[in-house]
């Protein structure tokens, strides 16, 4: 089977149009050379592709499988493309960097101030990505940096500690809790909490200290996200352990209806900086790492002020 390019063009272009004449004057050819490409593709596919239904063509089941993927192929050579216009703006500085999607907005947002305050004319691409896919995306030497949760770095990286700092509650503003300094786990017996997904390994810590402790919980919302927790602590519909650095930022972000109190027990929260070992060293690194490591003294700073 020879299937060219040409025709999976021609093909793709009528699956999206509906009509030959319009595939036409999209691929800037005539009406007889679609057809006539059509036709030579049905010829090497042994099958039909479309069915003629009042001066339309219907795909066929086997034409619609086939679009599958066809796109697919088709999203890879956007990709590439996509890729090859990023790399245009290397020679100016371009520093790739992956994080976790809390630390976006956490943490980040003041060490790119603090860079673009040194460089002015660097450009910086920011790429939230869920653990474990960060992990392997810096493991495969996408990037040029990384923040990470994980303890250990992952291969063919290596990994320094940035900052650690104990997880924190989050209550609604008004809750009879939020009188106290610090909260014990007893504290949250029978109250409604909102959790981490099931495979969340904090959610799991979190389970494993309550557990342990005896206290039960009121257990009927889950959500991915640090965000999305203290979204839904601020509407009144529970309590929450999240990461401090999210906590404080909501907070601190005119966080009307957003209580933070420290916890009686330890819940470590570490952010990790990972260097992939393969890719060779941006020269604007450097620079960045030292401004990642003034943003996390000062969040350090503020977290121990209670701020």
């Amino acid at each position: 089977m020879k299937l060219r390019h040409r025709q999976i063009d021609f093909f793709r272009a009528v699956m999206g149009t509906g009509h030959v004449t319009r595939a036409a004057e999209l691929l800037h050819t005539s009406q007889p050379t679609v057809s006539r490409e059509l036709a030579r593709l049905e010829q090497v596919l042994g099958f039909a592709l479309f069915e003629r239904v009042k001066g339309r063509l219907k795909p066929t089941v086997r034409a619609l499988a086939l679009m599958d993927e066809v796109e697919q192929s088709y999203v890879g050579l956007e990709r590439i493309a996509a890729t090859a216009v990023a790399l245009q703006g290397y020679a100016h500085g371009r520093l790739q960097l992956a994080c976790l999607p809390a630390l976006s907005h956490a943490l980040l947002p003041d060490a790119v101030r603090r860079f673009a305050a040194q460089q002015p004319e660097a450009a910086v691409s920011l790429t939230p990505i869920e653990s474990p896919q960060l992990e392997a995306a810096l493991s495969e030497q996408r990037f040029d940096l990384g923040l990470s949760e994980r303890a250990e770095a992952p291969a063919a990286c290596t990994l320094d500690t940035l900052l650690v700092a104990d997880e924190v509650a989050v209550l609604p503003a008004g809750h009879a809790l939020a009188r106290r300094a610090v909260l014990a786990p007893g504290d949250f017996a029978d109250q409604p909490f909102i959790s981490f997904a099931p495979a969340d390994p904090y959610r799991q810590q979190v389970d494993a200290l309550f557990a342990a402790a005896g206290v039960a919980r009121t257990l009927r919302l889950e959500t991915p996200s640090a965000v999305s927790v203290c979204a839904l602590v601020r509407q009144g519909l529970g309590l929450g352990i999240v990461n401090p650095l999210t906590a404080l930022e909501l907070a601190g972000d005119g966080g009307a209806g957003l209580v933070v109190r420290p916890l009686a027990f330890s819940v470590p929260f570490r952010v990790s900086l990972v260097r992939p070992s393969w890719r060779a060293e941006h020269p604007l690194r450097p620079a960045f790492e030292a401004a990642l490591g003034q943003a996390a003294a000062a969040l350090s700073a503020r977290l121990s002020a209670g701020r």
